[in-house]
This record gives C-alpha cells, structure tokens and sequence, in this order.
C-alpha cells in the first residue's frame, strides 16, 4: 500500500534536493515558463486582429494609442490611495511540504499507483493544503503538482479546497502559476457538473468566490492571467464550454468567415445562447456586480485589453437575454440611466464620448462585439446616434474601421444597407488606397446578404481599381495584390509582381464577387479570361489565386467562358495536381470542363500518376477522376463521362439551373441561415449520379464486353441514361414525400402548401443519409448482361 500522508512518505531521495530548493524560491523565478509541461499551459498573448486589413500596426496589444501614449492605467493602479485595500503576503513554502508534494510528483510520474490508491493520495495531499493555499498554488513547481491532484480528486475534496483559498483566489488567479492552478480548478468543477447531486456544493462554493471578487474586480480583470480565470468563471456559471472560442476571443479566422458569408451558422446570435444556464442567479450576481463595482473605473475597463476581454465574453455569454444585454451595454456606452427606455437607450451627450473611445484598441474589439450580440432595438439607435454620419471618418482610422466592418456585416435591412451605402458607396477607391479594403470586402458581402445594391457594388469595386488610363484587364490581377497595385503610383505601368504572394484579402473580395449574378460581373470575367497563361497559372499555384479561380469556374458564366480559363492552364495540370493547393483547382476545372478538355486533363494527370499517387491529396484525385480507368480502358471512360454529362443535362432541362430558380429562392433563403444551398444539393445530385454511373460501369467491365460495335454502344449509352432519370425521379419523388411529411408534422393544413411550395427542390436536410447504390446492380446493368 503506497503512503499517504505527509509523514508516510520517505525523505531519504537524495534526488530530490535541487527540486526542493528550487521551490523555495517562490512563484517569481524568470526561468519558469507557463505550459513548459504537456498539459498544454501556454499563456503567451497572440498579436492577432480582428479584422481583415493587414494594416494592424498600431493595434497593439497594449491598449496605448497610434502616437505611443498610454491609453489606460496599469491594473496595479486602479485604487485611489485613500482607498481601504488589504494586502496579501506570499509566504515560502515548508521545506518539509514541499518535499512531500515533490515526492507526490514522483509517484504519478513513475504510474505506480492504482486508481484506487490514487484517489486516497489525492484526498490525503489536498488536506495538507489547508491554511497554505495560497503559497502552493503561486508555487512555480508545485501548482503542477497541485493540478494534477485536483484533477483527480472527488468533488468533495475539490470544493473544499476551493473554498479554503476563496479569500485569496484573486491574488492566486493572478500569479502566473496560480492561474494555472485555478483554471484546472474550475475546468474539474465543470466536469462534475454532470452529476446533478453535486449542484449544490458547487453552487456554494463558486458563492464565496464570487463574492470576493465582486469586492475588488478591477485588478483582477485588467490582469493578463486573472482575466483568462476570471472569463472561465464566467463561462462556469452560465454552463458554457470553458474552453470554447464562442466565449473567448474569437479567432480573426472565424470572424472573416462571419463577415463574407462564408460560415452562416457561426453568425446566428442565437447559437451563442445558452437560455438554461446552470447558475443563472449567480452569473447575474458576478456580471452586475462586476460592473456596478467598476463605476468609477469604467473608462479604465473600457481601454484595457484584458478588461475588454472580459467584457466580450460576459457580452456573448449573455445573448437570448436582451433586458440584462441593454443594461450591461448602456453602461459600457456611458449612459448612467439605471433603466434603459425602448428607443432611447443612448443620450447624446456620450455619443463623442463613444465615437473617440472607438479610435482606442481595446474598446474598439468591445464594439465589435457589442454590435455582433445587440438586440434589434438597441443596433438601430446606436446606428442612428453613435454611426450615422461618421461612417467615412471611422473608416479612415487603423482601429476604428473593424467597428464600421462589424457594424457594416451585422446591418439587419435593406434600409440600413442604403444608408451605409450613401456615406461609403462612392468611397471604394479612397478606402483601397488607405487600406482599408476590409470595409470593401464587409460592403460587398453585405449586400449580398441583404440582396440589394449588388450591381452597385460590382460596378463601384471595378470603377476604383479601373480608370479612364487604366485598362479594365487589370481588375482582376489589381484586386489581388491591391497592396502592390495602389501604391504604384502609375497604374497603367503597373504589370504582375514577380515572388510576391497574393493578398487574401483580395482573394476573398474576388470570391465573393464570383458569387453574384453573371449580369453583375461581366468586367471581371473579361479581366480574368484576358489574363495571360503564365499568370493564370502562377495564380493557380498560390492557395489565395487557386481559391480564386476555383469560384470562378464555380460561378453562374456561361460554360464557353469557363473553358477559357481552363485552357490557360493546358499543359500544367499535371504540375498543378500535385501542388497542395493545386490539386483542388484542377477537380474543378475537371468538372468545368468539356469532354474533350476533361480527356486532356486525364492525360496530362496519368503521366503523372506515380508522383501524384504519393501526395496527400492524390488518392482522392486519382479516384475522382478516374485515372486508372482512363489509363486501362480509355473508351469506356468516354462512355462514362459522356454518360454523365447527357444525365446532368436533362438534369438541368428538367429541374433548371441555379440562374432559373434563383429570383423563387431569393426571398425564402434570404433569412434562413440554416438552410442546405442550391448550389450544395446540386453537389449531392452531382455525386449521387456519379454513384450510380460508376456501379453501372463496373458491372458493365466484369461481363467482359471489351469490343462492342457502336449501335451497342449506342444502346447502353441509352440504358444508362434513362435509368439515371428514372433513379433522378424516384428520389426527387422520395424527398419531397419526406418534406411533406416532415412539414405535416409542424404547420398546419393552412401553411403546409405554402411551406412546400417556397421550399426548393434541392434543399435536402443536413442528416438524411445518402442513397447507396454501389452494393446493388441496376436495371441496366442487368438488361446487359449476356
């Protein structure tokens, strides 16, 4: 049986001496590194923005200003002197203790002790800790020590230790060491949070440590480590994921994917509602006392980054809850109502206030959350008050313009898109010249969105980087690499940089752009089919260009437009297949592609096949394309492709393409987030058809019909087709039997037809499974068997 106590343990481990005496040196030593361990500890601020323009110089993470002044006080200073403040002292940790816990620490590592003795030893050291918390936790060896323990002890033992260091958790919440210790704290509360019996002892003991905090909450919200504890905390009581971005900083990654449409689920507010949360009570304790202890300091609050970190998450933990949002976000403005009034929820005397607060770094994410979880009402009078009129002038400033491209992405109407248009409409080309092409890019996705002023959009993007010297050629090649083609200061010598990467930024504008209607874009597909083959293909080896030129053959052109493009690159798939990038491109161009350019591509990828085949992305390809049946049997594969082309083509007579049924889904999609695209069904169809036409060809390879005459050719051409239409009907007929039962069951016989009608054909449900054909044969292949 392994020893447990402090007593039991032996002392003799000569080992152990420099371990001790380094733990003797406190929670201060410089060599210590957070996360040095595998428990992923890491702590060290990333320098990311949240926007989209690579000019984020002067947004650094200090809070301070572009001119280098401090912006905000240093957390140690957020007391008044006159101010009653008890002081905590650290004190050295037993040289006895500490070899007891060093000698605990070699016992987890050895794996010598069984679960059961396990729990014992856990229980018996964390009794040890009583009254020495503090010294423990800020210990820069035995937090880890100390972590593991609360990791593996019952919620019992967990609890009470939390609550003996409650009156000192600020202090250990702000140690670099100590923090460490009360996250791990928290995150086992919030696995016991399973067992309902254990609510309660939770509940009181985060009680205690609530109200310390409560008591003082400034220094520890503006304190890099007593933030990240004090967010946790945050998260615990309303049930939130501890470690979940949602609640956090959002990567600037996530964010781009919100503002250009590109990942619709992650912009609906509701998803961060949490409307059951396990301590609501006591969540609504902490985020009001927070801020009703922080009167006096809030302009500190408000331009500190850790402190505005804080904020946000206390902000996004509170959406689905619009009366405790206004209150919280009134006096984040500086309104000093106490109860806020519907329509007047800002006075106008803070407004100036507001619009300088938002040149300053830390406020400036704060708005950009603010304006990402406010209620209807308040977004319209802060829209009103705070933004309108100074739009231009926002977007000028190096922080500022991330507000006006989260004000810009988060416009609930057509009416408000208006009047952002009228202030920025006609100021694309000052905006690309300042670099500020995120509030481009936030407009143009926008109005996608909202499905108003498109063609204004395309037509004022073109105009800025054409002029009247300046052929329209250059649009495309302008737009990606807007950072080298504006700051030339002859654009009608500028020519296509050599060695220099395309800008994302730019490659996301021109993604979004290929997304409009073909009416819309004409400028911009006689820019890129005009560019010459070596910068096609110099594009296509660039992840951003690729992106890029994969949206453009994903687009509504016409299909002889699309073939322009895909011949610049004749001759270079093959190179281009086993690029990590490129390989993408030619999928797509593949199934742009005519029969004849499609054998081209087969070709061009079947000399390289053995360098390709050991590449990471080569398998699929080779498998997608079928380059191994091209390669065997070469007929056959014609036969195959141009099978699928004549099933895709009465496809589309039949159903219509996505430019047909696009003004019937327009206002039915417009809201509806959720909803699989027209463009993502015809994918499914898409495979679906190349399920059933590659089982009708493997079957049709084993009955050993190599040589057929070409009636019988013609014949099995027929087969196949008509069984694809007749598979193409039974499922259409399949789906929308399922849609109708599935709308019986939730609308009523007066809405049931409605519902059914807006609802396209092509918009399947996420979770219904696939149709697999490939385990039985199918009608044609069974005529054709000798």
């Amino acid at each position: 049986m392994v020893a447990v106590g402090l007593k039991g343990l032996p002392s003799s481990r000569q080992r152990l001496c420099d371990l001790v005496e380094d733990s003797l040196m406190g929670g201060d030593d410089k060599s210590y590194k957070p996360g040095r361990k595998k428990k992923g500890l890491n702590r060290k601020a990333k320098k990311e923005s949240f926007g989209f323009d690579a000019d984020n110089s002067n947004k650094n993470s200090s809070g301070r200003g572009a001119d280098g002044s401090a912006s905000a006080r240093k957390s140690w200073k957020h007391q008044n002197a006159s101010d009653p403040k008890t002081s905590v002292v650290r004190k050295q940790v037993d040289p006895d203790l500490a070899k007891y816990f060093a000698e605990i620490s070699n016992l987890f590592e050895s794996n010598e002790v069984d679960l059961e003795e396990r729990s014992v030893l856990c229980r018996n050291a964390l009794e040890e800790t009583r009254g020495k918390e503090l010294e423990l936790a800020t210990d820069y060896i035995i937090s880890h020590t100390l972590q593991t323990l609360l990791e593996g002890c019952d919620v019992d033992h967990l609890c009470s230790f939390l609550r003996g260091c409650a009156k000192v958790f600020p202090a250990i919440a702000m140690d670099r060491s100590g923090s460490h210790v009360a996250e791990t704290a928290l995150k086992s509360l919030a696995m016991h949070l399973q067992d309902e019996h254990a609510h309660s002892i939770i509940e009181e003991t985060l009680k205690l440590i609530c109200k310390v905090i409560v008591a003082n909450p400034v220094d520890v919200m503006c304190n890099c480590y007593g933030s990240h504890v004090l967010r946790s905390l945050l998260c615990l009581c309303r049930g939130a994921p501890l470690d979940s971005s949602d609640f956090h900083r959002a990567k600037p990654s996530q964010i781009l994917a919100e503002r250009l449409n590109l990942d619709a689920s992650q912009s609906n507010r509701d998803n961060l509602s949490y409307h059951h949360p396990v301590f609501s009570e006591l969540s609504k304790f902490l985020i009001s006392g927070i801020l009703a202890c922080s009167r006096k300091d809030l302009r500190t609050l408000q331009t500190d980054q850790y402190s505005s970190l804080v904020l946000q998450t206390a902000l996004r933990l509170l959406v689905g809850n619009d009366p405790e949002l206004l209150q919280i976000i009134s006096i984040l403005l500086g309104s000093n109502k106490e109860n806020v009034v519907e329509g007047n929820f800002i006075p106008m005397t803070v407004v100036h206030d507001v619009l300088n607060l938002m040149k300053e770094t830390a406020y400036s994410h704060l708005m950009e959350v603010i304006l990402e979880v406010a209620p209807q009402s308040l977004y319209d009078d802060m829209f009103t008050k705070v933004f309108r009129n100074s739009l231009f002038d926002l977007s000028s400033h190096h922080c500022a313009n991330f507000v006006v491209q989260a004000l810009v992405s988060h416009a609930r109407d057509q009416d408000q898109m208006a009047l952002i248009w009228e202030e920025l409409g006609g100021k694309f080309r000052e905006l690309l010249e300042m670099g500020r092409s995120g509030v481009v890019a936030a407009l143009i996705a926008a109005s996608q969105r909202l499905h108003t002023h498109e063609r204004k959009c395309c037509e004022a993007l073109a105009a800025a980087v054409s002029s009247t010297n300046v052929s329209p050629r250059c649009i495309v090649p302008g737009i990606l690499f807007l950072e080298s083609y504006f700051s030339c200061e002859d654009k009608s010598n500028w020519n296509w940089p050599k060695g220099i990467k395309i800008q994302i930024i730019g490659s996301l504008i021109l993604q979004a752009v290929f997304r409009f209607p073909s009416e819309f874009i004409q400028p911009y597909v006689t820019s890129i089919t005009s560019m010459e083959a070596d910068h096609v293909f110099e594009a296509a080896k660039d992840a951003a260009g690729a992106r890029v030129i994969e949206a453009y053959l994903s687009s509504k052109v016409s299909a002889k437009q699309k073939h322009r493009v895909v011949l610049k690159l004749k001759g270079h798939f093959g190179e281009l297949s086993v690029h990590p990038s490129g390989s993408f491109t030619v999928e797509r161009c593949f199934t742009a592609s005519s029969l004849s350019l499609r054998e081209t591509i087969a070709s061009e990828l079947s000399a390289v096949r053995n360098a390709l085949s050991k590449t990471k992305q080569g398998p699929h390809l080779i498998r997608k394309l079928d380059i191994d049946g091209f390669t065997a049997r070469p007929d056959q594969w014609r036969l195959k492709q141009s099978a699928k082309q004549l099933t895709y083509k009465e496809f589309y007579s039949t159903f219509g393409s996505n430019d047909t049924k696009s003004s019937r889904k327009d206002s039915f999609l417009a809201d509806s987030s959720k909803q699989t695209s027209n463009s993502q069904g015809i994918k499914n169809m898409r495979k679906e058809i190349d399920n059933c036409l590659d089982s009708t060809a493997l079957l049709l390879g084993k009955s050993g019909l190599k040589r057929r005459s070409e009636k019988e050719e013609h014949r099995s051409e027929k087969y196949a087709k008509h069984v694809m239409a007749d598979d193409i009907s039974k499922g259409k007929n399949k789906k929308k039997n399922k849609k109708n039962q599935v709308a019986s069951e939730y609308t009523g016989p007066s809405s049931k037809g409605a519902e059914i009608a807006a609802k396209p054909f092509l918009s399947t449900d996420k979770t219904a499974k696939k149709r697999n054909r490939s385990n039985r044969p199918s009608k044609a292949s069974k005529k054709l068997k000798p």
